[in-house]
């Protein structure tokens, strides 16, 4: 039963028994492991109850291909990455479901380079997948298994050549983490300590017993944040369940959200060097305007995180990353990465005094409202999306375009992106202008448009 599975070009995802199951998980993985060239693939999972379940399966589906599977247990999505590039992996799998709910888990793959798939690559592991064309091998020619010893040493030592070691410790921060009983609490606390800081850590096991809902937002934060402010941390740092997003709380216990996240990375790293900034369509203004300032060339890509890594290759760029916590650091590996997160935030905060509450009132001030709004039955299929583009773009002739990824128009101080969902009758509005009326009235003008006088779905 397909139930709420997503089969896609970008792997797979669903409520575990009502969409995706250890029969769906073996098969996916043996679809991959059957483009894959000879050689070790390397396997994590995150931290969610049914991880298991799905890592046998999944290592099965490997070994039946014929591939060697290499163990990393509980790691990080960035982990998997830089272990890949390191280990001169022909691949490597993440099972994980991200930010979803307790249900649901899913896997992701990864290139030889350490970076996830293309999308081309991704619709071939579809396509066998769907044909059921698994290369599995004879009892003499099946992968062996073996588990990799101390996963997490390579990305740590990444991280830590990228900040000043020193003057972190000098500071002696108190930093709170909400691990969110993920794969990176491991890795994060570690950090912490080896950057001499006093780490307090919630739900550092990676057992999946969530005390929250897992997408790192300011609703479910809000426990996390007055403990923030009650240990008096310096600041508070909340990873997603596969710790590829961090979202960010100041010393007062003030959430500053995801967008931040980037912009306070980018603040740090365009004081050492010069270079092209890439971003998402949908990334706020904030790390623009910073990028700008320093006399450094901005780049926009569609939504998605190997979208922009291929351009971040193709410019050589300085830093690159999306809206939603990601940080991708070039010296440490080409995935969105909260480790490399937490360590360029710490080393903005020990240049100075300023706790960091100042850094980020400093930053450029931009607002943002996100709206989704439903499509009228039939209203979804590619003719009448690209009428309903054409339709939303006439009405804002002044606008500059952008139709790579939904339709994307922009102003000097605000835009607006509006792309449909893969996945639901829905059509997403993002918004950004210097104050949260100038956005807001953009969404709803947008939205109206989109949704033919229905109002947005709450």
């Amino acid at each position: 039963m397909s139930g709420t599975r997503i089969a896609s070009i970008s792997g797979l995802r669903g409520v575990v028994g009502d969409g995706i199951d250890p029969v769906v998980a073996a098969e996916f993985a043996a679809a991959y492991a059957s483009g894959c060239e000879p050689g070790p693939i390397v396997v994590s999972h995150d931290g969610r109850a049914s991880a298991p379940v799905f890592y046998p399966a999944v290592i099965s589906g490997i070994a039946g291909a014929g591939r060697d599977a290499w163990l990393a247990g509980a790691a990080a999505t960035p982990t998997v990455g830089i272990l890949v590039r390191e280990l001169h992996a022909v691949g490597g799998v993440q099972i994980s479901a991200s930010h979803n709910p307790p249900q649901y888990n899913g896997i992701k793959f990864f290139q030889p380079r350490g970076m996830v798939l293309s999308p081309g690559q991704g619709r071939e592991v579809l396509d066998r997948w769907r044909r059921k064309d698994f290369a599995w091998a004879s009892w003499d020619g099946l992968g062996s298994v073996r588990t990799i010893e101390r996963p997490d040493d390579a990305h740590l030592r990444r991280v830590l050549e990228i900040v000043d070691v020193r003057a972190i410790r000098a500071r002696g921060f108190t930093v709170a983490l909400d691990a969110c009983h993920g794969a990176g609490g491991r890795l994060g606390a570690r950090l912490l300590r080896e950057l001499g800081c006093r780490p307090i850590v919630l739900g550092g096991e990676p057992d999946g017993l969530y005390d929250h809902l897992p997408e790192p937002t300011e609703k479910n934060l809000r426990t996390f944040s007055s403990v923030v402010a009650s240990v008096g941390a310096a600041v508070g740092f909340a990873q997603d369940p596969d710790a590829d997003r961090l979202a960010i709380v100041d010393e007062a216990g003030r959430y500053i959200g995801e967008e931040r996240t980037l912009a306070l990375a980018a603040a740090r790293r365009l004081e050492q060097a010069k270079g092209p900034v890439v971003l998402n369509l949908s990334t706020s203004m904030i790390t623009e305007e910073l990028a700008r300032r320093a006399g450094c060339r901005v780049l926009r890509t569609p939504v998605g995180e190997i979208n922009v890594v291929e351009a971040m290759l193709a410019e050589d760029a300085l830093l690159g990353g999306e809206g939603n916590g990601g940080v991708i650091d070039p010296r440490v590996g080409f995935v969105r990465d909260s480790l490399a997160g937490m360590a360029m935030v710490l080393d903005l905060l020990a240049t100075s005094d300023r706790p960091l509450s100042q850094w980020v009132d400093a930053l450029p001030h931009f607002a943002m409202v996100k709206d989704q709004y439903p499509l009228a039955a039939g209203a979804g299929d590619p003719d009448a999306i690209a009428e309903l583009w054409d339709r939303v773009s006439s009405s804002f002739p002044d606008g500059r375009t952008d139709r790579r990824d939904g339709l994307r128009l922009e102003w000097p101080d605000r835009w607006v992106h509006v792309r449909a969902s893969n996945t639901e009758p829905i059509v997403r509005v993002i918004a950004e202008g210097p104050e949260e009326a100038v956005a807001r009235a953009l969404a709803d003008e947008v939205g109206l448009l989109v949704a033919g006088g229905r109002g947005p779905r709450p």
